[in-house]
């Protein structure tokens, strides 16, 4: 998809135009109103591999385990599970359309323009607040390392982060692909030190076997506290979806999305319920100094590596400048989108003549640099109640991803449009997987530790929505826009990866209801 010339005119997103949110032709000079295909093969491939793995999975994810004990595990497979479908019905519209806007432009065409306003910028809203959670995250670290004032180094992160975001989309794909190759080889260094230690030939340790399994029950906190775990793991994965929109900048979007699809399950195997499975496994959980270390600084202590503890605030120092890399690059393509549809301003669907969003970019960074000040000025709590008003985002954009496929390969089901990736026994699985986040939801509303972050979110949520509907008014979707889109996205985008289509590819959406049925 192509985004047309001339920032200021706006185009239907069923014209026979390309479609206006996709990139160019990486060129020195883009077309105005034109993304830049400047996404590499390798950044797409490293964006999805890691480029969201945050600071939550090295310290955060030492509360979940305080919650459900070693039963943990079941809690952040459950929630993985839940953004395994989830990406499979997203990469089911994406490989089809490929669209920098994503699910927010798909839900525009199924369910509504009213729904695409209100996803994209409940979307846009919870990214503009993880900036200065993550630069202050960073700055503390750096503050760790030298005395100066922890807000020059919250400024010069985002500050850094931002001028290599303005020059050009390349810039943010080098540096995600940097990132997330640091993350993935510490990762992969921590989990094979656990595994030495479980097998008893490391020789720094003094504990080996699965005695964190068995020595307080493996049930530590009961049924109840697998369920507790389980809402403060769902937020955990909150981004795996930025792949779909950034490979729309890359000159084969159809092949990085569904490279990134497929890859999903083994990303969640190896990097989340792995590592939290040797945390479990060698720790005793019930210490305090788990959550106060984090899970894995206290289990690097646990098996005489303490001394490893610079190379872990490096590890998470790269994590936070990943996460607040990714959070100005997507609001700032979220605002973009919002900008070509004429549900933001205007001057957020341009772009200079290297095909970056400059306006939408600032305009984030504006927000994330008063948000930051905010967290020095304002007390702990109230800033707190800021960020509860996005606390849900993970599970809104789910839920509306679900909704949005549910209508959408229906309308193409009965098109006889073909489907490069399909939806899993489709419709039962997207039903289930709508029931459960719902269920999720319900779930924070008893729990004292979510219940804020759902109120404060469905707050928020209530007032985008009256927006969009005094906008847009209550309209419903369209089969028709879905099945042109989807016509005009098969014939703009070939799939250079399979070009036989020898996976799933060859088969119509009408076959591929008749298959899972």
């Amino acid at each position: 998809m192509s985004t047309q010339a001339g920032g200021d005119r706006q185009a239907s997103p069923v014209s026979p135009e390309p479609s206006k949110s996709s990139a160019q032709p990486s060129t020195d000079d883009a077309p105005p109103g034109a993304l830049e295909s400047g996404l590499k093969p390798r950044h797409v491939t490293m964006i999805s591999i890691a480029g969201v793995i945050g600071a939550g999975l090295f310290v955060g994810s030492a509360n979940a385990i305080q919650l459900a004990g070693p039963s943990a595990i079941i809690s952040y497979a459950a929630a993985g599970l839940v953004v395994v479908l989830v990406m499979r019905m997203l990469g089911e519209m994406a490989t089809v359309n490929p669209d920098t806007g994503s699910f927010s432009v798909y839900a525009d065409r199924a369910l509504g323009k009213w729904a695409g306003f209100s996803i994209g910028w409940l979307y846009w809203w919870a990214w503009a607040l993880i900036i200065p959670v993550e630069a202050t995250a960073g700055a503390t670290i750096l503050h760790n390392w030298i005395d100066w004032p922890q807000w020059v180094f919250a400024f010069l992160i985002t500050a850094i982060l931002t001028a290599t975001n303005l020059v050009s989309v390349g810039n943010y794909g080098e540096f995600e692909f940097w990132f997330a190759l640091i993350k993935v080889v510490i990762i992969i260094g921590f989990i094979a030190l656990g595994v030495l230690a479980i097998l008893g030939i490391l020789p720094t340790s003094d504990v080996s076997g699965v005695h964190g399994l068995t020595d307080h029950g493996f049930f530590g906190g009961g049924v109840g506290g697998i369920f507790a775990a389980m809402l403060t793991t769902t937020t955990t994965y909150l981004g795996t979806e930025i792949v779909t929109i950034a490979a729309a900048e890359s000159n084969n979007p159809v092949g990085g999305i569904r490279k990134a699809v497929n890859s999903v399950i083994w990303r969640i195997s190896i990097f989340y319920l792995g590592s939290i499975m040797v945390v479990v496994c060698l720790v005793d959980w019930t210490s305090p100094d788990l959550a106060s270390k984090g899970s894995y600084q206290y289990t690097l202590e646990t098996i005489g590596l303490g001394r490893l503890t610079t190379v872990l605030d490096l590890a998470i120092l790269t994590a936070v400048a990943s996460c607040l890399n990714s959070a100005l690059y997507t609001a700032s393509r979220m605002a973009f989108s919002l900008g070509q549809r004429g549900d933001a301003p205007k001057s957020f669907g341009r772009t200079n003549k290297r095909g970056v969003p400059v306006a939408a970019i600032l305009a984030s960074v504006v927000v994330g640099f008063f948000c930051v000040a905010l967290n020095y000025v304002l007390p702990d709590k109230i800033f707190a109640y800021l960020l509860s008003t996005a606390g849900c985002a993970a599970l809104f954009v789910y839920l509306c991803i679900s909704f949005t496929q549910l209508r959408s390969r229906r309308a193409m089901d009965a098109a006889g449009t073909t489907v490069r990736v399909r939806m899993w026994l489709f419709p039962w699985l997207t039903y289930a997987t709508i029931a459960f986040i719902l269920l999720i939801l319900v779930m924070m509303a008893f729990d004292d530790g979510q219940s804020q972050n759902l109120w404060f979110s469905l707050a928020v949520a209530a007032i985008v929505l009256v927006a969009a509907f005094a906008r847009h008014g209550f309209t419903g979707g369209s089969d028709e826009e879905i099945v042109e889109a989807a016509e005009q996205g098969l014939a703009e985008h070939d799939d250079p990866d399979d070009p036989d289509d020898a996976d799933d590819t060859t088969a119509t959406s009408t076959e591929a209801h008749r298959n899972d049925a």
